[in-house]
């Protein structure tokens, strides 16, 4: 499909002709690009409109299960007649799901749903196909955002994807299942639905993932396997614009980052290996109302569809994915250099590599050391000044936290850099100027340049034999930051030794460290720019400064270590010293007055502070069922360390006369939490207000009570209620729950020793039934909540009377919720 823009100005004055001409320029720029791919970036955009324009689409909403399903599968069946003359056959079918899993994700719990949207499409050749690829995305969105980049655009991409592979005038060797799917904010339930429940699950072989964790920008691939490198290899050998990391998979994947993807439940629940890409750029406004079409580039949008169509059309094509069990041989250590090419090769191979590199290192340096206690002592001496750097930056930091300017750097991160990035270089320089003067007096400057330049490549390889001996693929790293400066060394070694550090040399030794130190700086830019915005959503009880404190430090030493021995060739760091020490000194004021705020209500660049505020009624319940007391009020979280520091002066009543704590004689503390997260979100406000009265009301009764041949009791309940609900329960006095009708019937508890059970359903769904078996050796605290994310009763006169006085930079989450307690 083409699509041709004619612009006239003939009769416009100059300066409106000058801009339909730039206009102009740049339509036909963008229309030779699509002419280029064979996907129509038109229509991709178009789509993604389409699906932004309904609003939020949270599970159970008429937006997300009528309107945008609606949108798809009228796409779907233009697709379909269009292609009906074609080789290939589409059908689709709309699954609605319902079952349960228990998950370790936020410290461990339950997911329940209830008739929550599928919508999938097999695409196959008219003879019909046994072995299935499955491309992924998810519709829904989360209840504030337009959820343009998290997922609207990987749907909009697929509907494409599908257009293009339905009229591929050659039929396909396997089939491809599109799943559309309408339930993965809610903690990863469609996904689950189908893999576990879908007849057509049995047929998938692999699949690829779309997801994102920021808005816009290259997608990358962060999670392979388990252990099918001809995946990775599919994907290098096809993908248009490569661009992925294994050491975002074993970052990803140790837990670090509080998030996950549909990725876990296919390879989990499924066994099946797959890709898992995301859009990782500008998360400051990720599951935000700032997530808009409009800030997701057309070449964005291009390029990942020509990766995805691709990679795709590889697969199908491809004799392996008939039985991808066969080649699940070990895992692949891939990276791309500068977005340019991908490498990868199998994890066996790395190992072997890592110890041929480890060998020749440990030859070069048994060679020329004759003083083995040296280069001991060196070592310590570079140890020490990274523990001293790493120890001086963090009381820094800490002094920062005290004095109440956390997260200066939020919205300047230049300012994290002049500041923390300052006082390490200047520590670490400093401590090594010491040691040059009053340790290594007697040495001359080429000498101990030698020695330092053999002490960084040690513990390099020290780093490498460490990580291979762990089976992390991530120990490429040191390898190439062994390999490159031991043969830029050897080659540049008569050159060193005769003219010493002449500018000459350091050039050649520049030029052999361009690549490894360009890859680690690359790395080092993703790292910062996942990290950086998680730290305005990681709850108030991690001090943000002192995590990335930690993190230009560790950046700082790791950049540092092949430049360290130019401090021993140096005549004098005296200048270099002063400067760095005004730097920081002029840096620590400007932050301590204040200077620089964290947040930004900038719509070109919006950094806000994201806040959650639930309009709830609370009710306590004895044991004889009787009413001990009731309350209702704004119950306000802060998803970052500041609290509502920043946020008082605009709000005055948000202080801390109304902070609360946590009641750990109630299940949850006794307030509405929409996820377990109360182990990161501490620090809460209840400002007293009315009572809601939502026009559905949470109704949950007990239905029966059982003692069974065991000498348990079976406790049979019955709730009713909106979309989202979230059970809690605490067995207390030495009661224990043995059983329950989730998931595989084992009770999973979270952190705490709590047990938080998420439920959601569709539409028309039926009322939610569920027993628990408890020991009856004391008594079980049942709590339940509500929680209305949209419709009329999501709002109430006193939540919209607040939410008006927040400022401009703050980024507000708000519902009404109610909370039952009961004690049996």
């Amino acid at each position: 499909q083409c699509y041709f823009l004619y612009l006239m100005p003939t009769t416009c004055s100059k300066n409106v002709g000058m801009g339909l001409k730039i206009l102009q320029y740049y339509t036909v720029s963008i229309f030779l690009s699509s002419l280029q791919s064979d996907l129509c970036v038109f229509c991709n955009r178009k789509h993604l409109e389409h699906i932004t324009g309904v609003g939020p689409r949270p599970v159970g909403s008429v937006e997300n299960e009528v309107l945008t399903v609606n949108y798809l599968l009228q796409q779907v069946e233009l697709v379909r007649a269009e292609s009906a003359a074609g080789p290939h056959a589409i059908t689709v079918d709309v699954q609605r799901p319902t079952g349960s899993f228990s998950i370790d994700f936020l410290g461990g719990f339950t997911s329940y749903y209830d008739r929550v949207t599928n919508i999938a499409v097999r695409l196959e050749p008219k003879t019909g196909a046994q072995h299935f690829m499955l491309a992924n995305c998810h519709f829904d969105s989360v209840a504030n955002s337009p959820g343009a980049s998290d997922d609207a655009v990987s749907c909009a991409v697929m509907l494409e994807v599908l257009h293009s592979m339905a009229n591929l005038s050659t039929p396909l060797r396997h089939g491809v299942i599109f799943l559309f799917n309408g339930a993965e904010e809610n903690i990863l339930q469609a996904s689950h639905g189908f893999i576990t429940q879908h007849p057509w699950a049995k047929q998938v072989r692999a699949f690829l993932n779309l997801e994102a964790a920021g808005v816009g920008g290259k997608e990358v691939v962060f999670q392979t396997g388990p252990e099918n490198p001809w995946l990775v290899q599919a994907y290098v050998h096809a993908a248009k614009h490569p661009f992925a990391s294994v050491v975002g998979q074993e970052v990803f994947q140790s837990g670090i980052i509080p998030s996950d993807t549909d990725f876990r439940i296919y390879r989990d629940f499924g066994n099946i290996p797959g890709i898992d890409l995301a859009f990782i750029e500008n998360g400051f406004i990720y599951h935000t109302k700032y997530d808009t079409p409009d800030r997701i580039h057309t070449d964005s949008i291009q390029r990942a569809g020509d990766n995805i169509l691709a990679v795709l059309k590889h697969l199908v094509m491809s004799e392996k994915l008939a039985d991808s069990s066969e080649y699940r041989h070990g895992n692949m250590v891939f990276f791309d250099l500068l977005g340019v090419v991908v490498v990868a090769y199998p994890a066996r191979v790395g190992t072997i590599l890592n110890y041929i590199v480890t060998m020749a290192t440990f030859l070069y340096l048994a060679k020329k050391c004759s003083l083995p206690s040296n280069l001991a002592y060196a070592s310590c001496v570079a140890l020490l000044s990274w523990f001293v750097t790493l120890l001086s930056v963090l009381i820094v930091a800490l002094l920062v936290t005290l004095i109440g300017r956390s997260m200066f750097w939020y919205s300047h991160f230049y300012t994290s850099v002049c500041l923390y990035g300052s006082a390490a270089v200047g520590k670490m320089l400093l401590v090594h100027t010491l040691a040059k003067n009053l340790y290594y007096g007697v040495m001359r400057r080429l000498e101990l340049g030698e020695l330092f330049f053999d002490v960084s490549l040690l513990l390099w390889c020290c780093v490498l034999v460490y990580l291979t001996q762990r089976g992390l693929c991530s120990a490429y790293v040191p390898m190439l930051m062994v390999a490159f400066p031991l043969a830029t060394k050897l080659l540049l070694s008569g050159h060193f030794r005769n003219r010493g550090a002449s500018l000459c040399y350091a050039v050649l030794y520049l030029l052999g460290l361009a690549l490894p130190y360009a890859h680690l700086m690359f790395l080092i830019w993703v790292v910062f720019e996942i990290f950086t915005p998680i730290m305005g959503r990681s709850g108030t009880e991690i001090p943000p400064d002192v995590v990335l404190a930690s993190l230009v430090t560790v950046a700082t030493i790791l950049l540092s270590s092949f430049f360290m021995h130019f401090i021993y060739l140096a005549r004098s760091t005296k200048r270099v010293l002063a400067a760095l020490g005004t730097v920081f000194t002029v840096m620590f004021i400007l932050v301590s007055c204040g200077l620089f705020f964290p947040y930004s209500a900038d719509l070109a660049s919006p950094r806000p502070k994201r806040v959650i505020i639930q309009h709830t009624t609370r009710t306590f319940h004895a044991v004889d069922g009787s009413v001990e007391r009731m309350d209702s009020g704004l119950w306000i979280n802060s998803l970052d360390y500041t609290g509502m520091s920043h946020v008082t002066p605009h709000v005055p009543e948000i202080n801390d006369t109304i902070r609360t704590r946590c009641a750990d004689d109630l299940p949850f503390c006794g307030f509405p939490w929409f996820l377990p997260v109360k182990f990161l979100v501490k620090k809460n406000w209840y400002l007293p207000a009315p009572a809601v009265s939502p026009k559905s009301p949470l109704e949950f009764r007990l239905l029966s009570k059982q003692l069974t041949e065991w000498g348990a009791v079976k406790l049979s309940f019955e709730a009713k209620g909106p979309s989202h609900m979230s059970l809690y329960l605490l067995p207390q006095a030495g009661a224990s729950l043995t059983g329950w009708s989730f998931g595989d019937g084992t009770p999973q508890f979270d952190l705490n020793g709590e047990y938080f059970i998420f439920y959601s359903h569709g539409l028309d769904a039926p009322t939610w039934n569920f027993w628990l078996e408890v020991q009856v050796d004391g008594i079980i605290s049942v709590a339940i909540s509500s929680h209305y994310f949209f419709g009329d009763d999501r709002r109430t006169p006193e939540l919209d009377s607040l939410l008006r006085k927040f400022p401009d930079w703050a980024f507000t989450s708000s519902w009404v919720s109610m909370y039952q307690m009961y004690r049996y």
